[in-house]
């Protein structure tokens, strides 16, 4: 027989007791985490204590992501079963709220938000007290990456940059749990909670990387800036196939929140003022702040904290999203790529798959999907598997291989999405549609040079402006044109 209780604080933790033998482990396991138990006890009974917090990556030890848990032990000579049987009520903690299924041997984790707040007119209350323009606007910015999923890409370069020049200037983070990890000096803001509505509501500045959402209204004296996440290879927003009235009122009404629109490249500009009706107001074409790192940056420290060693081969699998599937597409077996190449496979699942999906896992390869920013991800692999995505742009900065595996490219191009160029004739490496046609391209020595001219061509076009210097020259316009001031 077991019980279990949690105690939620500054660290919460679950707490199993147990009469009998003792497991030999006894650990939480969820889609993107897993924490081991402390075991205390014998002979008549004994104690696990499981902290729900987790440090991933060399990073802080932070409240574990929100989702379902099970509760996992293993006995000598038995397989692993769940152990856990007595039922225990919701628990709010400071950190995370958290339920737990003894029967089941479940643990729910959602983030921190008041049950008073969570629920339509919890959330209808919030807005009417924040969105309506309660209190004077504050000399700080709001970042918003991926919908809170992470503190990444273009707002977090631009978050540096900021907090290097003016200090003065808070930054506050969207999050959507407190898993997720924001830069030194900034405040973490969960969505929907009251801290979140009153942020988004009063700072002067909001610099996000995707749609704004839950009815965002601009205060007179706030400004947007829409930085994007990539240069468009797939067809977007105004241009998707099929004619959908609503889409594309959403689409209109979006873009005219933003005041300023951000740009890798001349090409990416002209996409995206199209795209998104972003027909009167400014694009500033920088190069992209996310790309400086590789231009700048030393990846030695990211195969550390990965567990990389400094002469292993690595390559990066990082597929884009489907519109017809919620998990990640799994055309790539990656322990037998791992073997067939001799390589370290990375298995990098697009955001919105982050939360739906789970870590894949096996010899040699480390799913790095919840690894917070990819930039850095980029700086470290020596080649890159890709399909559709804009990481293509992206991984061109650092000049090395990339391979282009699109098993679906007649169902994609066709009835998905559809592309602004044709892949096939412009990729700056091999289009393969098989995994044996894959390994055989990476096995290939003189293949990448091959392309060395597409390659060339492919970075006139589409990186120009990619010098390491970009989140300098965003920052100095925000602050130059007032987006943000000075103290």
């Amino acid at each position: 027989m077991t019980t279990a209780q949690l105690r939620c604080a500054e660290a919460p933790e679950l707490t199993i007791t147990g009469e009998g033998e003792r497991p030999e482990a006894l650990w939480l396991e969820g889609p993107r985490a897993r924490v081991d138990a402390t075991l205390t006890g014998r002979g008549r009974t004994w104690r696990a204590r499981v902290p729900l917090t987790a440090a991933r990556w060399g990073g802080a030890r932070l409240p574990l992501p929100s989702g379902a848990y099970e509760v996992r032990a293993r006995w000598a000579g038995r397989d692993a079963e769940a152990v856990v049987s007595d039922s225990v009520p919701l628990t709010v903690g400071t950190a995370l709220r958290a339920q737990l299924d003894g029967e089941a041997g479940r643990l729910a984790v959602g983030p921190p938000v008041d049950p008073v707040y969570d629920s339509g007119e919890g959330q209808d209350a919030l807005e009417r007290r924040y969105a309506a323009g309660a209190g004077p606007l504050e000399n700080a910015v709001f970042f918003e990456s991926f919908y809170g999923r992470s503190a990444s890409c273009n707002p977090l370069a631009i978050d540096r940059e900021l907090a290097r020049v003016a200090p003065e200037v808070t930054r506050y983070w969207s999050v959507v749990d407190l898993s997720v990890e924001v830069p030194p000096g900034a405040v973490p803001v969960v969505e929907a909670s009251p801290e979140w509505w009153r942020a988004r509501g009063q700072a002067r500045l909001l610099v996000v990387n995707d749609w704004l959402r839950r009815r965002f209204s601009r205060r007179p004296g706030q400004r947007v800036l829409q930085t994007w996440h990539g240069t468009p290879l797939k067809r977007l927003a105004l241009h998707r196939p099929g004619f959908d009235p609503r889409r594309m009122i959403a689409v209109v009404r979006e873009g005219r929140r933003w005041d300023v629109l951000l740009a890798a490249n001349p090409y990416a500009a002209n996409i995206l003022r199209k795209a998104y009706a972003f027909l009167t107001r400014p694009i500033w074409v920088e190069g992209y702040p996310r790309n400086d790192v590789l231009v700048t940056g030393d990846g030695a420290d990211i195969r550390r904290a990965l567990g990389i060693r400094a002469d292993e081969r690595v390559l990066l699998y990082a597929p884009t999203w489907r519109d017809d599937r919620a998990l990640m597409v799994d055309f790539v077996d990656p322990a037998t790529l791992a073997r067939d190449a001799d390589a370290v496979v990375l298995v990098r699942g697009h955001s919105r798959t982050l939360i739906p999906g789970r870590d894949v896992d096996g010899p040699r390869v480390i799913d790095v999907t919840g690894y917070p920013d990819i930039s850095r991800l980029l700086l470290v692999a020596d080649a890159l598997i890709t399909d559709y995505s804009s990481v293509m742009f992206d991984f061109a900065v650092t000049g090395k291989p990339m391979y282009f595996l699109v098993p679906d490219l007649e169902h994609y191009r066709g009835e998905l999405r559809g592309f602004y160029f044709d892949l096939v004739e412009r990729a700056p490496g091999p289009v393969v549609r098989t995994q044996d046609e894959l390994a055989a391209a990476l096995g290939d020595s003189d293949l990448p040079g091959l392309f060395g001219a597409r390659y060339t061509a492919w970075q006139r076009a589409f990186t120009a402006r990619e010098d390491g210097r970009a989140a300098e020259r965003v920052v100095a316009r925000l602050l130059d044109q007032g987006f943000i001031g000075r103290d």
